[in-house]
């Protein structure tokens, strides 16, 4: 099988296009970028409840910290947010406007929480009607591991990241391009 699609930033600019041009667009714009940006997995980020994500002030937590019940590994972890998703995340839920803080994040059309098979197949048809050959649900998150490695962020940093246990299996969502290795060379 083969791995899921890692974004380029036209492509990533491509798909908000998209998504600004569609009904949802709020809520569509943050799950992407919740998954671009924290690397979470499509699960993690339908499990996510108002308080996973808000403070009692109203404010975005700095850390999302998941139970074992919304993780793949069923270890608890720590999402770091950066500064930017906090920004969207602020006003996606200042606009929202949240009474109870346990319900879910993102809701449906149909004002219920998404499953992670339903969170699954609705990233795919948004990619694959932005004109998105190759993107899945685990398009965001490689993205996010890739986009980092590029950076220089190392192996094991990455995997905590990612909630992984082995480096091993962090490595195989590092897509190496000509950028990451025009840029290597150019180190010597």
């Amino acid at each position: 099988m083969a791995q899921a699609k890692t974004l380029t930033p036209a492509e990533l600019e491509q798909v908000l296009a998209y998504i600004a041009s569609r009904k949802f667009a709020l809520r569509n714009r943050i799950m992407l970028l919740t998954g671009y940006w924290s690397g979470m997995r499509v699960g993690e980020i339908a499990s996510l409840k108002i308080s996973d994500v808000m403070n009692t002030d109203g404010t975005v937590k700095s850390e999302i910290r998941l139970t074992a019940e919304q993780t793949k590994g069923r270890q608890p972890r720590t999402v770091f947010v950066s500064q930017k998703l906090r920004d969207e995340l602020q006003h996606y839920i200042d606009l929202r406007q949240p009474v109870n803080v346990t319900h879910p994040l993102f809701i449906t059309a149909g004002r219920k929480g998404f499953t992670s098979n339903g969170m699954t197949q609705h990233f795919f048809w948004l990619f694959r009607n932005a004109g998105i050959a190759g993107a899945s649900s685990h398009t965001m998150r490689r993205s996010f591991i890739t986009n980092l490695a590029a950076k220089g962020v190392g192996v094991r940093v990455l995997a905590s990241l990612a909630g992984h246990r082995s480096i091993a299996v962090t490595q195989k969502y590092i897509d190496v391009n000509d950028d990451m290795k025009r840029n290597a060379v150019e180190l010597i």
